[in-house]
């Protein structure tokens, strides 16, 4: 998947996670959004989860600080699973 489509599902998610729109990019992170409390940050990393079938390992996703950062995860996330 490329970097291009892991963005297109992130902002399918945060489409249907969030309330208000929020327009995803690289350097996007909480602190921009006021709805992105720690119960919102749980349901997009679940989100992402079942619709791109990956599992994040404990701590991976606390060590990203911005969008770009998890679009990275991700991207390692689903070379993994194809192997």
């Amino acid at each position: 998947m490329s970097r291009e489509q892991i963005f297109e599902a992130l902002q399918s998610v945060f489409d249907d996670v969030f309330q208000e729109p929020v327009k995803v990019s690289p350097e996007l992170s909480a602190n921009d959004v006021d709805e992105w409390d720690s119960i919102t940050h749980i349901n997009v990393v679940v989100a992402i989860e079942q619709r791109l079938g990956i599992r994040f390992r404990v701590g991976e996703v606390e060590a990203t600080r911005n969008v770009g950062d998890f679009a990275d995860l991700i991207q390692r996330r689903l070379a993994e699973s194809a192997r």
